[in-house]
């Protein structure tokens, strides 16, 4: 059956199933081979469509690479919202969790994790990339004002220090910079160290 169409001017519909194979096979791509691999050309051949093909769906490359950079902001909100959701810890203990699995993700999902903070891609604010951080910066923000209530220092700003010092560390610790640095292969005191700077020594 041919592709329905609103007029007899007007172009077919896209067909969304084979916009989602192009996202999931840029998604698989660049899990397996990191961003250097997700040339248009290769994500249409894993696809099983012409080299030509994405642009019908994506008029520009930013724009197919937003759509995969997309899903991996929402694996990572499904990661925090698994270790949150029904979690009746204290907020300390629920912002180590949330601070964990951003560690783990990043270091995971490096080619996504890459991708997801390309400086390109979140300057051209292809399909409102640069906004999908904001819930997840929202739960950090919130947790923060439950530990420190009486703070001097407005809870986004510690929010912002203590998100640009763990994607520090993500990225340090990827390269290698940081187990040789501090002789260790367990990120954990990093971690513990990161938060009490930013919120002070936990209670014992």
């Amino acid at each position: 059956m041919p592709a329905p169409v609103n007029s007899a001017n007007e172009e077919p519909a896209p067909d969304e199933g084979l916009r989602a194979r192009l996202v999931e096979a840029g998604v698989e791509l660049v899990a397996g081979e990191g961003v250097q691999a997700l040339s248009l050309r290769e994500i249409a051949r894993r696809a099983g469509v012409s080299h030509g093909a994405p642009r019908r769906y994506f008029p520009t490359h930013l724009d197919l690479l937003s759509a995969i950079a997309r899903r991996g902001f929402a694996d990572l909100a499904a990661r925090t919202a698994e270790v949150l959701d029904g979690n009746d810890a204290s907020p300390r203990a629920r912002l180590t969790s949330l601070a964990r699995t951003y560690l783990d993700f990043a270091l995971s999902e490096r080619g996504m994790y890459e991708l997801m903070f390309r400086h390109d891609l979140l300057e051209s604010n292809r399909l409102g990339l640069r906004d999908t951080s904001l819930p997840l910066f929202q739960v950090l923000v919130d947790l923060i004002a439950r530990i420190r209530p009486s703070a001097d220092t407005p809870p986004p700003v510690v929010a912002g220090a203590l998100w640009g010092n763990l994607h520090g560390i993500a990225q340090l610790w990827g390269w290698g910079s940081l187990p040789l640095a501090t002789g260790s292969d367990d990120i954990e005191p990093l971690l513990r160290a990161t938060l009490d700077a930013h919120l002070g020594r936990e209670s014992r």
